[in-house]
């Protein structure tokens, strides 16, 4: 095992000094990680994202794009011939189709490559002509990103801390049951180990639906062809002092562990080491509606999260030596078409108070960390209502389930964020001075003009952050 961590780490090592060189040399490459939890929108952001990098009429903001110096965008074969490309093209007729729709959701890592000709800035800027630079885009699920903190954990740590977090909660009481019976079995049969899996995998599909962000392992709930394989048989158990060495305990451990070697560590070394630049999207209004105990599950998320990446500065020294480093990260409220803009200040200041502990922690290791609320595709249009006397600041759309337009007010944001924060620290099982209300949009149908990609909001201002100063 020390072996092969050194030569992974040698490898990675000599990738990144290959790839520097081929950079520095030739044609620059951006490699933007797209991740976010459940519901958050990442296919939704990548679609529109593109849209608006090949025709940037809404793209003020991206000073690259405002300044003209974008002479052309178009899109390449991705560099990774064993990575499913994104599918940019369904998406956007989805988004953009006479019969709009949202596109589906992500379930496996996929990759697309954006190549800009850009003209450089500076005193060389005019004599120089148009230099290329690459964005490879990369897409994977949430879920397999919080996997990566299972790489620091025993299966006893991670199966007392799963049974204590789980333990309150209805959608995992058919699995405490179960559980229960097979502690302690010395003598068991793999039909039983199966059954606990798919009981778990329900749990976790459950609590997913209802709001709640600690989906690990991830992959149970996108196994691919990984279904039914010891990798993804096992479940957490009760603790055991001395489990039998043919015990239930030691057969879960095991098939834990090679969970960890032979899932979790090849996604980080073919995929998230090498990523420099990262948005985590995240559906903070989805979880402020579902009450207080999401909004703190989605708290202890973002610090997880945090802890996979690794953050710092990307000097050509530093990533000889230590490898690719994440220096920039945005994390971004999505879905701001569904509040008033009024109340986008409020959404964003609850983002900057989730992330904070792993903002700063980023930023201590020399990464650049922001928060900010947006929509890839605005769904909705802005209107003020008379309700008793007063005016409500209401978003109206196409109701998803019905297909009937509606006027939504989901409620006021508190001004300072602790008023959602401290009750979910505390336990609360709801708010207390108001229930926050979601309704779920469809796409609007559009009517876009030449040289516009899908109307948003602050998407251009993420592009700038993100790629701007490498362009």
């Amino acid at each position: 095992m020390v072996i092969s961590s050194i030569a992974d780490s040698v490898t990675r090592s000599v990738e990144t000094a290959s790839d520097r060189l081929s950079q520095s040399l030739f044609e620059p490459v951006i490699r933007l990680g797209v991740t976010g939890l459940a519901r958050s929108g990442k296919t939704v952001f990548i679609t529109s994202l593109v849209a608006n990098l090949l025709d940037r009429g809404r793209m003020p903001q991206l000073s690259a794009a405002a300044e003209g110096r974008i002479v052309a965008a178009y899109l390449q074969p991705q560099p990774d011939d064993t990575v499913p490309r994104f599918d940019f093209e369904t998406h956007l007729s989805d988004v953009t189709g006479r019969a709009p729709q949202w596109p589906n959701s992500t379930r496996s890592v996929s990759e697309l490559r954006l190549s800009l000709k850009v003209q450089p800035t500076g005193i060389l800027g005019g004599m120089q002509g148009p230099r290329t630079v690459h964005l490879d885009i990369v897409d994977y699920p949430g879920e397999w990103l919080l996997d990566l903190g299972l790489m620091e954990q025993t299966f006893r740590q991670w199966s007392g801390d799963t049974l204590a977090r789980i333990a309150d909660r209805p959608q995992a009481q058919a699995y405490l049951d179960k559980v229960q019976h097979a502690h302690a079995l010395s003598d068991w049969q793999e039909p039983l180990a199966k059954d606990l899996s798919e009981t778990f995998t329900r749990y976790l599909d459950a609590a997913r639906r209802d709001g709640y962000y600690d989906m690990t392992p991830g992959r149970f709930l996108l196994p691919g062809d990984l279904e039914g394989s010891p990798a993804l048989t096992f479940a957490p158990l009760i603790d055991e002092d001395r489990p039998d060495r043919k015990g239930l305990w030691r057969e879960m451990e095991r098939r834990f562990d090679a969970y960890k070697a032979k899932v979790v560590k090849p996604f980080f070394r073919d995929h998230f080491s090498r990523i420099d630049r990262q948005i985590v999207l995240v559906d903070a209004l989805g979880a402020i509606h579902s009450g207080p105990q999401a909004v703190h599950d989605l708290n202890r998320a973002m610090v997880s999260t945090l802890q996979a990446f690794r953050p710092g500065t990307n000097s050509f020294l530093s990533r000889l030596l230590r490898g690719k480093r994440v220096d920039k990260i945005l994390f971004a409220a999505t879905k701001a078409d569904h509040l008033h803009h009024t109340q986008h200040p409020q959404l964003t200041a609850f983002m900057q108070a989730l992330t904070r502990e792993a903002a700063d922690r980023a930023q201590f290791a020399g990464a650049k960390t922001h928060a900010m609320s947006l929509a890839s595709v605005r769904a909705t249009v802005e209107e003020t209502l008379n309700h008793d006397g007063q005016e409500l600041a209401c978003v109206r759309g196409t109701l998803l389930e019905t297909g009937k337009q509606a006027a939504l007010f989901p409620g006021n944001l508190p001004d300072d964020p602790s008023h959602l924060l401290q009750p979910a620290r505390n336990g609360a099982k709801k708010w207390l001075d108001q229930d926050y209300q979601v309704m779920n949009f469809a796409p609007a149908q559009l009517t876009l003009r030449p040289g516009e990609g899908p109307p948003h909001i602050r998407l251009d201002r993420a592009a700038e952050f993100l790629i701007g100063d490498r362009l």
